[in-house]
């Protein structure tokens, strides 16, 4: 039986790095843009258990910064580890009176381990998108970073977003945004160029081990989207920003006509331009929201390669996909991976995201722009830590929960959108339509399990932003589903989001 640490290495390394060979198959044509909507998970048995122990971690974050960096202390693993592994390396410090703000101090190297006291064997591989439109000479800028984290030991994985406004130290060079760590380590010719300088960026500054690569520039983001017939998307917070549409690409700089762009609530099928405006987007949203949204894309193009059947010919076609993919991920890494991919399902994987004021503490260097400091006295080390570690015996409470959403409102999709919502918090629940009626005002949640002892009702309400009243008890020991969600037409989707109404910004 397959492993889910393999399968779902599949999904998150193979089917969206794999994805973006298909610029190459384009002509040999895909699933439609229909066929391509993210299907809510089955509630099918796991091939391996959710461990219950609470995970521990081999060092303890420093508490406080200091304006000297120290080196953080390196761990031995108590098992084999066969992965490449950075060796941390700082080079003479930089003027201190040059830098804007305190250097901080190094995070020590950080890896979950049981209760046992053993230490959890991580894969960790960094995914990026860069703009590739900078002046020549100029570094570019990874504005997509996320680190995929495979646990071989539980068969567990997790993703986290790093923004790109992250403002932390880059050896050899000082404070500066993570998103300048790349281009600058290509500029000086560092080991291992840019990756080098980014693998060491990230070990210093939150304690990540990364071990393999994979990057693309947005014009090949687009083509990725084309090549597969386009993405669908559940939007479930509004998004406004300029679009251009015209002359856009014809090399004279204010040629092109620019226009405001609306996309409502709802479920979007989205070609390449259109889907990097999405992931791009902040007019009425922050940076860190960006992160969400890169991810949501993610699972969109692994849904249209799962359903097009290309991941099989990965083997034949590595050449093609090294040909628009930057990566150091091996072949013989992926090829044992490949008949697994099917039987993922939409929740299988974690997500996390910094959040602006929690894990971060935003500030304005000397020269204007505005930054974010990671805070490891706030939620950071928090973060991480629940980034690293396997899902609990909560969380497959959550999953194992049977959950019905139906669409009481006359808005298309709305069903769709809010089972999106709970299967990022690994729900599994089933998106069925429209209700009987289509006049609902306030959304409903009908709770036939007669108990609250190890409920899910708790994150449904919060997640689904049900009213407490609205809570309806129905106790039947002969119920096919755990719970049942009338959508009313008052139903917001956007709960614990930083965004603005595009309704209530100026025209």
């Amino acid at each position: 039986m397959p492993t889910r640490s393999h399968t779902l290495l599949v999904l998150v390394i193979l089917a969206l790095i794999g994805a973006l060979l298909l610029p190459a198959l384009a002509s040999t044509g895909g699933a439609s843009a229909a066929q391509q909507a993210t299907v809510p998970p089955t509630n099918t048995p796991r091939a391996t258990a959710i461990p219950t122990n609470t995970p521990r971690f081999t060092a303890t974050p420093l508490t406080s910064p200091t304006s000297t960096p120290t080196a953080a202390p390196t761990l031995t693993p108590t098992k084999p580890v066969s992965l490449p592994t950075p060796t941390l390396y700082y080079p003479p410090d930089p003027d201190e009176a040059d830098q804007p703000t305190a250097i901080p101090t190094a995070m020590p190297r950080l890896r979950a381990q049981d209760n046992d006291g053993s230490q959890y064997e991580l894969f960790n591989v960094l995914l990026l998108g860069h703009d590739g439109e900078v002046e020549p000479g100029q570094p570019f800028h990874t504005d997509t970073m996320i680190v995929v984290s495979v646990n071989r030991d539980t068969n567990t994985v997790s993703m986290i977003s790093l923004p790109r406004d992250l403002f932390v130290y880059i050896p050899n060079w000082g404070m500066g945004r993570l998103n300048l760590a790349w281009g600058y380590g290509e500029s000086i010719g560092w080991t291992d160029g840019g990756w080098g300088m980014m693998r060491q960026t990230l070990l210093y500054n939150f304690g990540l081990e990364t071990h393999y690569y994979a990057m693309v520039d947005f014009g090949g983001f687009e083509q990725i989207i084309d090549g597969i017939g386009g993405v669908s998307i559940a939007v479930d917070c509004p998004i406004i920003d300029d679009i251009c549409t015209a002359d856009c690409e014809d090399g004279i700089a204010g040629n092109e006509t620019w226009e405001k762009k609306i996309i409502d609530i709802g479920v979007h099928t989205m070609d390449g331009e259109e889907a990097l405006w999405y992931a791009r987007s902040r007019e009425n949203t922050i940076d860190f929201d960006r992160g969400r949204r890169q991810q949501q894309i993610l699972r969109a193009i692994w849904a249209a390669t799962k359903s097009s059947g290309l991941i099989t010919q990965i083997p034949d076609l590595w050449g093609q996909v090294t040909g628009v993919v930057d990566t150091n991920l091996p072949l013989t890494e992926v090829i044992p991976l490949i008949p697994l991919a099917l039987s993922i399902e939409p929740n299988d994987i974690e997500n996390h995201f910094f959040r602006k004021n929690i894990e971060t503490i935003a500030w304005q260097p000397p020269d204007g722009s505005y930054v974010q400091l990671p805070d490891p006295n706030g939620g950071m080390m928090r973060l991480i830590e629940n980034f690293l570690s396997p899902p609990t015996q909560n969380r497959l409470r959550l999953e194992n929960a049977r959950i019905e959403i139906l669409n009481g409102s006359p808005n298309e999709g709305w069903d769709i959108v809010a089972a999106e919502r709970l299967i990022w918090e690994g729900f599994a629940p089933w998106a069925m339509g429209y209700a009987e009626t289509t006049d609902t005002l306030d959304t409903l949640i009908y709770d036939y399990t007669g108990s609250t002892k190890g409920s899910s009702i708790g994150e449904l309400v919060g997640l689904l932003n049900i009213l407490p009243e609205n809570v309806i008890q129905q106790p039947d020991p002969d119920r096919t589903v755990d719970y049942r969600v009338i959508l009313g037409s008052t139903y917001n989707s956007c709960v614990d989001r930083q965004w603005v109404d595009p309704a209530e910004m100026e025209n």
